[in-house]
């Protein structure tokens, strides 16, 4: 049977169409994932110097690490690898498998040695976490799922890991605490080296009615200069700058537009600020924030 060249017309404009169609999700797809601008908002407070979009994988980036040269070690609240993820270059680098699926949400680096926190208070410690020949180990604490932990970072003037509990503390609940790990015995203290009053007044304007939901930090991290603590909370966007003897110097408020949920902080070797967001309706992205 013949067909007609109407017909051959309407199949290749079909043809066409579909095609068109076909590479224009392609690019959407693939340029997505570069960092074009996001519009955030700069305050009073904070400027913010740069935007760095995620790629989708790490839509639930949960917990970031500064290494060097634009590298931060990122994880995800889902899978049990670290993401090696060069922001300039816009692509991750390596990815370094850890364990299974879990609910991880926060990483710290000492040297060459990985340790991420998941939100039962069980560390992961992966030695040589780069080579081949990683060591993994368990560091655990008294801590549970009804602490929800979601705060890790390393101390290395003290040599020690420092934890806070998101949820639920082990003390009174107008307390929220930072515990600390020391390397030489890996096993927490039950003694928190901060406590941080919820009562306090640099607090009342952010005070719950349940006082322990006052303060419900998403991650910590230590100034390499002022050896400054800074808490990050995720759920009412704020951030805690305590003094390196553990007093609350000030709090301060964050744009949730800009901050829609950060999850995690960290600083690199010149005391510049990083922030991640999980994605909302935008990417995931890690921001660079100079504090005025």
């Amino acid at each position: 049977m013949r067909t007609s060249k109407s017909s051959i017309f309407i199949i290749a404009s079909i043809t066409f169409v579909v095609f068109i169609l076909t590479f224009h999700r392609y690019i959407i797809d693939t340029f997505s994932e570069k960092n074009t601008p996001l519009e955030v908002k700069s305050s009073s407070i904070y400027n913010i110097k740069h935007t760095y979009n995620l790629p989708k994988i790490l839509n639930e980036v949960s917990g970031i690490s500064w290494l060097k040269n634009d590298t931060f070690a990122c994880v995800q609240d889902e899978d049990g690898i670290i993401f090696i993820y060069n922001v300039k270059q816009n692509r991750i680098t390596n990815e370094i498998k850890f364990a299974g699926s879990g609910d991880y949400e926060a990483i710290a680096i000492n040297d060459n040695d990985a340790y991420v926190l998941r939100s039962d208070g069980l560390i992961y410690e992966i030695k040589n976490y780069e080579s081949k020949s990683r060591k993994i180990s368990i560091i655990e604490t008294p801590f549970t799922e009804a602490n929800n932990i979601e705060s890790l970072t390393f101390d290395k003037q003290n040599k020690r890991l420092l934890i806070a509990p998101k949820d639920k503390d082990l003390g009174k609940r107008h307390i929220k605490s930072i515990y600390q790990i020391p390397m030489t015995t890996k096993i927490m203290d039950s003694i928190p080296i901060v406590k941080i009053n919820l009562k306090a007044d640099l607090l009342k304007d952010f005070q719950h009615k349940k006082i322990d939901k006052t303060l419900r930090p998403s991650d910590i991290a230590i100034h390499p200069y002022t050896q400054e603590v800074y808490i990050l909370e995720g759920k009412n966007p704020k951030l805690l700058v305590l003094n390196k003897k553990g007093q609350l110097l000030k709090v301060l408020p964050l744009d949730q537009q800009t901050f829609a949920q950060p999850e995690g902080i960290t600083f690199n070797n010149e005391g510049s600020l990083f922030i991640s967001n999980e994605a909302t309706n935008d990417w995931a992205n890690i921001l660079e924030v100079q504090l005025k």
